[in-house]
């Protein structure tokens, strides 16, 4: 029997595509096939994406909404584009859209933190002061955990922090004292206790998610028992814990506790990997237990990815005015550090978007926060196109620089679909992605997006699926292709990201 399947897909980026778009432009120049912009060019520079006006960029901390104002801060170097003098930068909206850049929050200044403020979480105490838990590099070098607090608390902007003479208020006390970062946002439990985790390592290179608690979220005791560990010899850092609904859409608060509606997120990156994992599982806050129900065993390729591209040390809050739980993360750039330091500039962020668990109850569901749609500018709609093996289709606007781009692949039927291949195992799209490339024809694919591309084709990213067969029914896989996205030699690229969309 034939079958007609969609497969919708957006993108927020420069666009030469195929099918139904609606695209918008920017004030960025158009490109010919001439162009060869230098890499100080603002050809190169974001538009939707946060970014400070100059220099150093990495982890997003502490977001949050305060008396109706979000603030993002995020690893700032004030001096220079390269990692380095890392402070808090900050920088507020009314929208999530405009962006207006504020001094410095934390600068290393005392014993506790001279040689860096690291990442960390902002969380909303009861009484409705926004309170900064951050990891600091001490005298001696080691991490240790301190807090902040708004100098006045009733200044909408939140401009100045203070951190008092008691820092740290952790301390690696039987861990590796330089991997010992990142906490998270606290939580209160049904007893009244405040929690956070912090991430560690042991001598023996043990990554372990610390628990604390805390009447007063200043004096912070650690709990026997970790919230997680894992054999994995790697390093996890800037951990998120949240909870998610198990019906809708709607964000929780993060000290939503345990019920039959309710799961929770325990998030992470891998140091040595640079990605962001999630495991989705159960909280039982009397025993302050974490059960995943996602994975088995401590081999990270079978954890889930949060993203597949260029995302790391993601930081989410929830959002109390509109219900939902927005998400963060960093976006390394793959310059070399004298080419950055040329531009003056070097890493932005991810569009935010709005998180929420899928129906399936397994897999985290994120889309660009709705604001963003007041970007749009200059509609271009195509409808019914039909594109044949090996067809580039073009989509010409006026300013192609930036575009936000959402476009259907009808697909008439699914039984022509390959059977997939057994070393192309479902938990390694990036193996299929990396033999299969863009180029060898499949029964069904590879079709897709070519975006960041000049108009011959010499620079550009391909975006594209493939259709498999599999016992259970049919999977999806989505590759990115790095390869040719810059003319200029670029030393980190990742060569192909990729997932599978598994369809019943």
């Amino acid at each position: 029997m034939a079958s007609r399947w969609l497969f919708p897909f957006l993108l927020c980026l420069p666009v030469l595509g195929k099918d139904e778009i609606e695209t918008h432009g920017s004030s960025l120049p158009t490109r010919s096939s001439e162009d060869s912009f230098p890499l100080t060019s603002k050809q190169y520079r974001t538009a939707f994406h946060f970014q400070p006006p100059e220099n150093w960029l990495n982890d997003p901390n502490g977001p949050v909404l305060h008396n109706g104002v979000y603030h993002i801060f995020y690893q700032y170097n004030p001096y220079s584009a390269e990692w380095a003098n890392i402070t808090w930068g900050h920088s507020i909206s009314s929208d999530l859209v405009n962006w207006t850049p504020l001094p410095i929050a934390l600068w290393p200044s005392e014993p506790f933190d001279i040689h860096g403020c690291w990442s960390g979480s902002a969380t909303i105490l009861s009484g409705g002061t926004p309170t900064i838990l951050y990891t600091g590099i001490d005298l001696n070098g080691n991490s240790v955990q301190n807090i902040a607090f708004p100098k006045n608390p009733s200044d909408p902007f939140l401009r100045e922090w203070v951190k008092p003479h008691y820092n740290p208020v952790m301390v690696p006390d039987g861990f590796n004292a330089t991997q010992f970062r990142d906490p998270a946002t606290g939580w209160m439990g049904k007893d009244g206790l405040w929690r956070t985790v912090v991430c560690a390592e042991d001598f023996e290179r043990r990554a372990w998610i610390l628990l604390y608690r805390s009447e007063d979220f200043v004096h912070w005791t650690r709990a026997e028992k970790p919230l997680f560990r894992t054999k994995t010899s790697t390093m996890v850092e800037c951990v998120d814990f949240f909870p998610v609904s198990v019906k809708g859409k709607n964000g929780l608060d993060t000290s939503t506790m345990d019920s039959e509606e309710v799961k929770h997120v325990l998030k992470f990156g891998l140091f040595d990997y640079l990605h962001d994992y999630y495991l989705i599982g159960k909280y039982l806050d009397d025993e302050d237990e974490f059960v995943p129900e996602n994975i088995s065993g401590d081999d990270h390729r079978s954890w889930p990815r949060y993203d597949y591209g260029s995302f790391y040390a993601s930081k989410s809050f929830f959002d109390a005015e509109k219900k939902r739980r927005i998400s963060w993360a960093w976006v390394n750039e793959s310059d070399t550090i004298p080419d950055d330091v040329a531009k003056g500039w070097a890493g932005v962020l991810i569009v935010p978007r709005t998180v929420w668990l899928g129906e399936d109850g397994k897999i985290l569901q994120q889309w660009p926060v709705k604001e963003l749609e007041s970007l749009r500018r200059d509609l271009v709609e195509i409808k019914e196109v039909e594109i044949n093996e090996g067809e580039v289709f073009s989509v010409l606007v006026n300013n192609p620089s930036q575009a936000d781009v959402e476009v259907e692949f009808e697909l008439s039927e699914l039984e022509q679909a390959q059977l997939i291949n057994s070393k192309w195992h479902l938990d390694d799209a990036q193996t299929a992605c990396n033999e299969l490339g863009a180029s060898v024809p499949g029964a069904i694919g590879p079709f897709g997006l070519l975006v960041l591309a000049s108009h011959d084709l010499e620079e550009h990213t391909a975006i594209f699926f493939r259709v498999f067969r599999t016992p259970n029914g049919h999977a999806v896989l989505m590759c990115s292709d790095q390869r040719r996205l810059h003319r200029y030699h670029l030393p980190e690229i990742f060569l192909y990201e990729g997932n599978y969309i598994h369809i019943p």
